[in-house]
């Protein structure tokens, strides 16, 4: 909906607050302060850029990773107004970059639809930057001003002259070592949000370069059909049933755009956004999609004969296993809620949805019967497997239960506050006996299992359910298991906050780690988009020289840079946790004050299916490739 809007010069820039507390709290704006907190900062400047796009005046946007660390992004949109601020008194740039929650986005601004509606992208990324340079070309001319950590460090100037069409605006910034755990950008996690944006925005071009040592690429992004190559992308491991459906409608000033496809591969892959915002948590335009598409594929099984008077519907799951779907939604005034502020609020959204959806997939499905009969015949064949299923999981999961402080495996915790427990789970008896002697008994529980757990991607349910760890881990956790087999989830039911995987720092403990992260994917997802699953990070090392005291070394890096340091020491490598006595596992693994935790996070839609395919798939290869890669990793935030 890339309309031209009302004049965009000073005016339009409105002030709610000023800019406090960022850097003091910046987990309250950027989500943390590891790698994907860092990412954020780019995405927030490319959502401005792109809010210019949607405006109807920004067609290029280029993001540069530097040599020097630092990341540029550049947009032909109109530029950011010079003038003064009336309210201000000061250029309105100025304003932008130096006050919360101030913006075009705001008010009577310079935006109709807008994704960065908070208005504090600029003023943030400025806050927690070491430094931050802003170019703006517009009216002929060129301008620059220069920021440290969110003050001014120069007033606003003119350096320059350009032609009078063109105009843009270009922010380079280093990140601020005192805020982030690291300042290096994670070039694919980038890359693969920019083609993301690419895809929502089809008369868009992106275009990515690395220009840091050993990594020089450039990328461009430009994808003309939009989401309808989304999905085509996510499915080009899968078998087709039909054709990319799409479809596109406005209606009460928002604008849908669907596009979905049936593969033969029994998952539900519904993917929602609200004006670029991936709402991975979902909200009221999913359920329209979902609730409606159940709606109309049960109608025509009913008007074709394939469910009878006697019938039960199809359930929502039957009808969307095998389905890829793309929902994006465009929306003037969103509301977000949730844990991660990315589920949508709006009714208005829900009933929109509803409605293109009803009417255009009837539309499609009258003239393509050959496409409609063969989705139904998903639904009758998911439908057929989920009463067997169900069978199996009444048998199995009636009968009586383990008791959560009688396990036999489980050492639970003392406290029943699950906003202070937590739960380790450690590979065989030997790291579990040391874990529990270990522990702090009042928060830590510890559950041993015993080796490679059980693959579930290529199970059946009743293998799954009969699997004495799995069981175990359900029981454990208290919260049951994901809608498609049962709608038994319920993320308040969790007894830990934090659910932790300690397994031997090597690559067999690292493929433990993938099964379990596997497992947790496919069956209770919501694990890991509230933040509740980290990978605990135990020593590879131990290094004592002869005179002063010793530490522990986490990976090969560590050490080869502590010999080039060091001589003469003793050196004790850990094969395994139950290598360490209790001291040692408490002081370097389970000790809140001292240990070093991963949080597993999902940091967009696009690589989280691919590296799903990876962890999910029948292809070892790529899975044994993953997990070399990945067993050393500082954070595993894919």
């Amino acid at each position: 909906m890339a309309t031209k809007t009302k004049e965009y010069d000073e005016s339009s820039i409105s002030i709610l607050e000023g800019l406090e507390a960022v850097r003091k709290r910046p987990g309250m704006y950027i989500g943390s302060v590891s790698t994907k907190g860092l990412n954020h900062l780019v995405y927030e400047i490319v959502d401005n850029s792109v809010d210019e796009h949607l405006a109807g005046h920004c067609s290029e946007i280029t993001v540069t990773l530097e040599k020097d660390g630092t990341a540029t992004i550049t947009d032909n949109g109109r530029g950011i107004p010079t003038g003064i601020h009336e309210k201000a008194g000061i250029p309105a740039v100025e304003v932008v970059f130096t006050i919360l929650h101030a913006g075009g986005k705001f008010g009577d601004g310079g935006y109709k639809i807008s994704g960065g509606l908070h208005g504090v992208g600029a003023s943030v990324v400025n806050a927690l930057s070491e430094w931050l340079k802003v170019t703006i070309k517009r009216d002929g001319k060129v301008y620059e001003q220069n920021y440290a950590r969110g003050k001014v460090m120069s007033k606003l100037k003119e350096v320059g002259t350009c032609r009078k069409n063109d105009t843009g605006t270009s922010v380079t910034f280093f990140p601020d070592g005192e805020i982030f755990e690291k300042t290096y950008f994670k070039a694919s996690s980038i890359k693969s949000r920019l083609h993301e944006t690419a895809y929502l925005n089809p008369n868009l071009t992106i275009t990515f370069e690395n220009k840091r040592v050993g990594e020089e690429e450039k990328v461009v992004f430009h994808e003309e059909e939009g989401i309808s190559a989304y999905v085509k992308a996510l499915n080009k491991e899968k078998e087709p049933v039909h054709d990319v459906v799409y479809f596109k409608r406005a209606s009460e000033g928002m604008e849908l755009e669907v596009a979905f496809q049936f593969t033969t591969d029994f998952q539900e892959n519904i993917i929602g956004f609200c004006n670029n915002i991936c709402t991975q948590e979902g909200g009221t335009h999913i359920t329209g999609f979902k609730s409606k598409f159940t709606s109309v594929i049960n109608q025509y099984a009913r008007e074709l004969g394939i469910l009878k008077e006697k019938d039960n519907n199809f359930t929502g799951a039957d009808v969307r296993n095998g389905m890829t779907a793309i929902v994006a939604i465009k929306h003037p005034a969103p509301r977000f809620e949730g844990q991660t502020k990315t589920k949508l609020d709006n009714p208005d959204a829900g009933r929109v949805t509803s409605e293109i959806v009803g009417e255009e997939t009837v539309l499609y499905f009258d003239k393509n019967l050959d496409n409609l009969k063969a989705v139904i015949a998903c639904a009758e064949k998911s439908a057929k497997i989920r009463k067997a299923e169900e069978k199996v999981k009444t048998n199995l999961l009636t009968k009586q239960k383990f008791s959560i402080d009688s396990n036999g495996k489980l050492a639970n915790c003392e406290s029943r506050k699950p906003e202070e427990c937590e739960v380790f789970i450690v590979e065989g008896d030997s790291a579990g006996g040391s874990a529990k002697t270990a522990r702090n008994r009042k928060t830590q529980a510890i559950l041993p299992i015993r080796g490679k757990i059980l693959n579930v991607e290529k199970a059946t349910i009743d293998k799954v359910l009969a699997n004495a760890e799995i069981k175990t881990m359900i029981n454990t956790f208290g919260c049951g298991f994901s809608e498609g087999y049962g709608n038994d989830f319920d993320i308040s039911k969790l007894r830990y906050n934090k659910i932790i995987i300690m397994t031997d720092a090597d690559v067999d403990g690292a493929h433990i780690a993938t099964l379990l992260l596997t497992f947790f994917y496919r069956f209770m997802p919501d694990l890991i988009n509230y933040g509740h699953v980290y990978l605990a990070t135990p020593p590879l090392y131990k290094v004592v020289p002869k005179k002063g005291e010793g530490e522990y070394l986490y990976d090969d890096k560590a050490l080869e840079k502590y010999r080039k340091n060091h001589s003469g020491f003793t050196l004790q490598r850990y094969k395994g946790l139950g290598e360490m006595d209790a001291d040692q596992l408490w002081e370097t693994t389970l000790n809140p004050e001292t240990r070093i935790l991963k949080q597993v996070e999902i940091e967009d839609a696009m690589m989280a299916s691919d590296v799903t395919g990876m962890l999910m798939g029948s292809d070892v290869a790529p899975r044994r490739e993953f997990i070399y890669t990945h067993a050393n990793d500082a954070e595993l935030d894919v």
